[in-house]
């Protein structure tokens, strides 16, 4: 699936998902305890989610892009190795490591930022591997709407290229992210992004407008505890969050998600179908109840194949 006249020349498949976004430390509290330092960043859950997927869909190589600084723990560059992530794209810069704090009450629907220390991201200018330029799927996880832009120059898909953001952007990059947002294939916004870009309230009528606005052929908007709700051509699915008692932190949640649907679709051909990309939903939405149960990336790191299917299996019979 191409946009803007691109053209693509395989020679073998070298890359399945090509992920570009943040690689962090995370400091969190919320009502069920707090964390600090814990591995996180957009890229990294998104990654993490994707390889956990890569095996049972016959991928054969995930590729993150980003930077870490000299702090960076050799622990946690195995763990990122050992889930089968190949880290040819990951900078070690003069410095340390971005860092983000803060926390969650009541609903828990939304974090408190108390502290955000870009440190060696703030500088940072993505560079694809040369083997990492025509991957099937490339995603570009939440970063500021120019590097964006320039991962999607660098970087041809195959198949078809995803793109998340965040109110930020919104805020001070509009119009650079809009023109980010119309060189994509498939978007992944929650709903207040949504009902911000469009400046309207409803949601289905919002959706409709970014729609129109960016010339996207698939919009996927997040909504947190009340689910999913997809916009492909004609057609709109709507499906509920996983049932989940034991809310630890929503951190990452959003990128656990999207890196699943990443998975799902590189191992796919052809155009996207409704059919497929219910079936991505639907593992991404089991994926994310996994990583809310613990505070940073534990529980979608301890996740076993066998939990998974056990769950999307409870989840697909509440549907039926």
């Amino acid at each position: 699936m191409k946009r803007k006249g691109q053209v693509s020349f395989s020679f073998g498949r070298v890359m399945d998902v090509l992920i570009v976004g943040s690689i962090a430390y995370d400091s969190v509290v919320s009502p069920q305890g707090h964390v600090k330092d814990a591995l996180g960043g957009s890229a990294t859950y998104a990654g993490l989610a994707c390889s956990f997927h890569a095996q049972r869909l016959s991928l054969e190589k995930i590729g993150l892009v980003g930077v870490v600084g000299e702090d960076f723990a050799e622990k946690d560059r195995t763990l990122l190795a050992d889930s089968g992530l190949d880290l040819q794209g990951i900078e070690t810069a003069q410095g340390e490591t971005f860092r983000w704090s803060g926390s969650y009450q009541g609903t828990m629907s939304e974090a408190q930022t108390h502290e955000t220390h870009l440190n060696v991201f703030e500088h940072f200018q993505p560079k694809v591997p040369k083997t990492h330029k025509s991957p099937q799927i490339t995603f570009c996880a939440n970063l500021h709407p120019a590097l964006q832009a320039s991962v999607l120059e660098q970087a041809n898909p195959q198949r078809l290229s995803m793109l998340d953001s965040m109110n930020l952007w919104i805020e001070i990059s509009r119009e650079s992210l809009i023109e980010v947002m119309q060189k994509v294939d498939l978007l992944i916004i929650n709903d207040g992004e949504v009902r911000m870009l469009a400046d309207d309230e409803n949601l289905i009528r919002a959706a409709r407008k970014v729609i129109e606005m960016v010339g996207v052929q698939t919009l996927v908007v997040k909504r947190g505890e009340h689910g999913v709700i997809a916009f492909h051509g004609k057609d709109i699915l709507s499906l509920p969050a996983f049932p989940t008692e034991n809310v630890v932190d929503p951190t990452g949640c959003g990128d656990t998600f999207a890196g699943s649907i990443a998975a799902h679709l590189a191992s796919g051909s052809g155009e996207l179908t409704r059919d497929e990309l219910r079936q991505a939903l639907l593992s991404a939405t089991v994926s994310a109840s996994f990583t809310l149960e613990s505070f940073g990336t534990a529980g979608l790191y301890s996740m076993t194949e066998e939990q998974f299917h056990q769950r999307l299996e409870q989840f697909i019979q509440m549907l039926n």
